[in-house]
């Protein structure tokens, strides 16, 4: 394959944003949302194929000197990453779609050109342009995250903008730093270099710090557990699919570049992990909202990813990237599900929602299985990604290894009792009952129950259903996926292929 072919999947839904503002029309906006990203996703998986044989495609931009041009890279591990956000911005479109929510004035516009800086900074293999597609990735976020939700969103969407702006700002800082300790951003000469050592130590550091809070990790995880669930369920599937992976992509990318072992300051990562599979696990015991609860999940699945780098070995790397599979495909499809009962019923409190296993078979069969893949319970994908790290874990040999699998089974058996407290408030319980407007006041008995002619349409679970279903699939049948993530990892520790296709002209 044509290395050059890379730029197409940045240039295509740079163009369909481009379109989107100049056509105003429905049809033309729905078709490209739903067209970029599975164009995208088809290219993704014929990378997966095409790196089978040929590990690491590159171009330089504007055919400049390697190890001074722009290069865009794919690898498996890239490869991967953009099937993946392909499969979950669609899933998410269609949900958006059937909602209406994709009429609002350039919100396909938006939602294009954030698609845009994400593919760009899982392509490019230079920091300082990672650090622009990231800006290009956060920057219609800060409109998108105050067009729908609850009222509050608008107080949220300003310290989103405040700490996004913050990071970036130290992203930037730390990039000017490595330039400045090695003479380069260029992700494979960095490799060439070695470990990094003083400076250079330092610089690298304050990148991932950065990254590190743009993944949501514990205790930098605030800013995501109050601005996501205040948006609307198809934004909040959107933005956990997409921002907070693309963070780790980066962090599995640098760390596993700079460092061919653990770093001496590796503990570091340790307690960042460890605190946010626990935290991440607990929190949610204390929220009165499905998606609440949620949120605090994904802070959780960022500790059992980052497991990954804290071991740094292959078994490790590509049990850390199936869990960040698990996890995407997981939450997308529990998000969209509660996006489709909080469209038909008006609220996702515990204190509106009651009885939903007995009114929603569908709806709560997909709910069980969602939250069975949290915990880690078959027949679902959650158990082999939980399996896989504590394997890696166990294979550690040494004292370490035994601490993470506690945080493991620890961090499981407190989501369990965190998810039975959600089922408890929302699926289980009596029918639910309309209330009338003045019957806290007069203390006069409810209305009667809600009609039974009041369900969730069939075409707002079809996204969820999706997603869940491949998250049984993986259970049924995981080979390929170990194959692909046991290739990720192995690329991601051996860059001789990576520098060689950057470096040569």
């Amino acid at each position: 394959m044509n290395p050059a072919l890379l730029l197409l999947l940045i240039g295509v839904p740079l163009l369909a944003s481009a379109l989107s503002v100049l056509i105003t029309s429905r049809t033309v906006d729905r078709v490209l949302l739903l067209a970029a990203p599975s164009f995208v996703g088809i290219f993704g998986v014929v990378l997966l194929f095409v790196h089978q044989h040929e590990p690491v495609l590159a171009h330089s931009v504007g055919g400049y000197v390697p190890g001074l041009a722009i290069p865009f890279v794919s690898d498996t591990f890239t490869a991967l990453m953009l099937v993946l956000t392909s499969a979950t911005a669609i899933a998410s479109c269609i949900f958006l779609i059937t909602t209406g929510e994709d009429q609002y004035r350039f919100v396909p516009a938006l939602i294009l050109m954030m698609l845009t800086g994400v593919y760009g900074a899982l392509l490019t293999g230079d920091l300082f342009n990672f650090f622009v597609f990231v800006e290009v990735m956060v920057l219609p976020a800060y409109a998108l995250i105050a067009v729908t939700g609850t009222w509050r969103r608008l107080g949220v969407g300003r310290m989103y903008v405040m700490v996004n702006l913050l990071t970036s700002t130290i992203l930037l800082i730390g990039v000017g730093f490595v330039y400045g300790a090695t003479g380069t951003v260029n992700i494979a000469v960095l490799a060439e270099m070695g470990a990094p050592t003083g400076q250079g130590a330092l610089a690298i550091g304050v990148v991932l710090f950065a990254l590190i809070i743009k993944a949501g990790g514990a205790p930098f995880h605030g800013w995501l557990v109050r601005s996501y669930p205040n948006t609307s369920a198809g934004m909040m599937s959107l933005f956990s699919g997409l921002h907070s992976k693309v963070a780790l992509y980066a962090i599995y990318r640098i760390y596993t570049t700079m460092y061919g072992e653990p770093a001496a300051w590796v503990n570091v990562i340790v307690i960042i992990a460890l605190a946010s599979i626990i935290i991440g696990s607990l929190s949610g015991i204390g929220q009165n909202r499905v998606r609440n609860v949620l949120a605090f999940q994904m802070t959780s699945g960022v500790g059992h990813i980052l497991l990954g780098v804290v071991l740094l070995t292959s078994t490790a790397l590509g049990a850390g990237a199936f869990y960040m599979v698990h996890h995407m495909i997981t939450m997308s499809g529990l998000l969209l599900i509660m996006g489709a009962v909080e469209q038909t019923y008006g609220s996702g409190s515990f204190k509106k929602l009651t009885g939903l296993a007995g009114r929603e078979r569908w709806a709560t069969i997909l709910m069980v299985l969602g939250l069975f893949s949290l915990i880690g319970l078959p027949p679902t994908s959650g158990l082999w990604g939980k399996v896989g790290l504590i394997t890696a874990a166990t294979g550690s040999g040494d004292a370490l290894g035994w601490w993470l699998v506690a945080a493991i089974v620890i961090g499981a058996v407190i989501s369990l009792l965190t998810l039975q407290r959600m089922w408890r408030n929302t699926f289980w319980g009596p029918p639910m009952q309309t209330y009338r407007p003045d019957s806290a006041e007069t203390g006069r008995a409810p209305a009667e129950p809600i009609p039974n002619s009041v369900r969730i349409p069939a075409r707002l679970l079809v996204p969820g259903t999706i997603m869940i279903g491949v998250s049984v699939a993986i259970f049924v049948y995981p080979e390929p996926l170990f194959e692909i993530t046991a290739r990720a990892a192995a690329g991601l520790l051996d860059h001789s292929a990576y520098i060689e296709a950057v470096t040569t002209p």
